[in-house]
């Protein structure tokens, strides 16, 4: 049986056609493997769903969002600011959500037991944060630009330059997760996972823009992202969904 559990109340009323990418993308190799290959069962969701378990607020310390201070020494690569908003379908902020990151250090490779990458890791950059959105749902990161890697989906696949992102909302179900790219990536025709986001549009609210107000005076460069929770102009999920 397949369960389909949707993050936040929103993304279960807006038209997502075309949005997000199907279960089976067929040039994303791993799809073929795990999608599901029965109709979808939806589980309503209960009281335990939208209560808890919940992150504590108390538990996010304002240093987690300098990926370039969690160690004794400074990460090699392209320092950068990264910041943006969390608004509903309605345009309206999004005060309160839980921002997490996850990337690739500067090198193409995750600090992650399962990456076998024949890239150097960094002793300096775990690579994950995380902050709370504030009163405008601002949220701001400081980290290094994650680099290209090799990943053994077709013939010398690279994924693009890019962050994981997820935004969790008040209750285990509340979660959206996705990627973030950068401008003028020349790896987007051959990415199988972006290219899955079959609104070119849509394709193009996942990649962040270079903003020179963010952009620190010989220390880092500064790139904008906003994530939209629902609605016509919505962020596109990772997880793909069925057509």
């Amino acid at each position: 049986m397949s369960v389909d559990v949707r993050p936040f109340p929103e993304l279960v009323d807006a038209d997502r056609a075309g949005l997000d990418p199907p279960y089976d993308h067929f040039d994303y190799v791993g799809t073929r493997l795990r999608a599901p290959k029965e109709p979808l069962v939806i589980i309503p969701s209960t009281l335990t769903e939208l209560t808890g378990p919940a992150y504590g607020e108390s538990t996010v310390d304002p240093r987690d969002a300098d990926l370039t201070r969690q160690h004794a020494g400074q990460p090699l690569g392209e320092r950068m600011v990264l910041s943006g908003r969390v608004l509903g379908s309605d345009g309206k902020p999004l005060r309160g959500q839980l921002v997490e990151i996850w990337q690739a250090n500067a090198a193409g490779r995750y600090a992650h037991e399962v990456d076998d990458h024949d890239a150097p890791l960094d002793p300096n950059f775990s690579g994950a944060g995380r902050c709370l959105t504030d009163d405008e749902g601002r949220y701001r990161f400081v980290t290094v630009k994650p680099g290209a890697y090799p990943w053994k989906n077709h013939t010398n696949a690279w994924r693009p330059n890019h962050i994981h992102f997820s935004v969790f909302g008040r209750a285990l179900t509340e979660r959206l997760v996705t990627q973030m790219y950068f401008p003028g990536d020349p790896l987007f025709p051959y990415d199988p996972i972006f290219n899955s986001v079959r609104d070119p549009k849509a394709r193009e609210r996942m990649i962040s823009m270079f903003d020179l107000g963010l952009t620190e005076p010989e220390w880092a460069l500064g790139f904008r992202w906003d994530i939209v929770v629902g609605g016509k102009d919505a962020t596109p999920l990772e997880e793909p969904h069925d057509d």
